[in-house]
C-alpha cells in the first residue's frame, strides 16, 4: 500500500456485489454490470479487484474504434472489459456479469449481410462452375 494510492476497501465491497449478482445470474438468468469508471478506486483497488478476480481461459482484443480488451475472470461467468481510447488511456471500464458479453455477440443486422454476402458468394461459384 503507498501513500498515493491507499486501499478503500471498496474491492471488497465490489467482490460481495459481483458474488451477489453472479448467484442471481445463476439462480434467474439477470445479468449485471459495474463501470468501474464511476466509482473512486484507487490504483491500489483496482489492482486488488484485478488480483481477487484473476484471469480465465477466455479473452479476447477487439478493434472498434479503439481498442478493447475484456477477459473471463476466473469466476466463470464475471467478464472484465477495457476499452482504451486516444492515447491508450482507458476511456471505459466495466466489469459484467453475464454468460456472455454484448460485446462478443455478433449484430444481428451483420448476421444479415453475411448471410446475403455468402449466398450470392455460393451463387457465383455455381454460376462459375456452370460455365467451366
Amino acid at each position: 500500500m503507498t501513500a498515493e494510492s491507499p486501499r478503500t476497501g471498496l474491492a471488497d465491497s465490489l467482490l460481495r456485489q459481483i458474488a451477489e449478482a453472479l448467484a442471481t445470474l445463476h439462480a434467474k438468468g439477470t445479468r449485471d454490470a459495474i463501470d468501474l469508471r464511476s466509482l473512486p478506486l484507487t490504483a491500489a483497488d483496482r489492482a486488488e479487484l484485478e488480483e481477487a478476480l484473476g484471469r480465465g481461459e477466455v479473452s479476447a482484443r477487439l478493434e472498434i474504434a479503439g481498442q478493447s480488451e475484456l477477459w473471463e475472470t476466473a469466476y466463470a461467468g464475471v467478464w472484465w472489459l477495457r476499452h482504451m481510447g486516444v492515447g491508450d488511456q482507458v476511456a471505459a471500464e466495466s466489469i459484467e456479469i453475464t454468460p456472455l458479453p454484448d460485446l462478443l455477440a455478433s449484430h444481428p443486422d451483420d448476421i444479415g449481410l453475411a448471410a446475403a454476402r455468402l449466398t450470392a458468394e455460393l451463387q457465383d461459384k455455381a454460376e462459375e462452375a456452370r460455365h467451366v
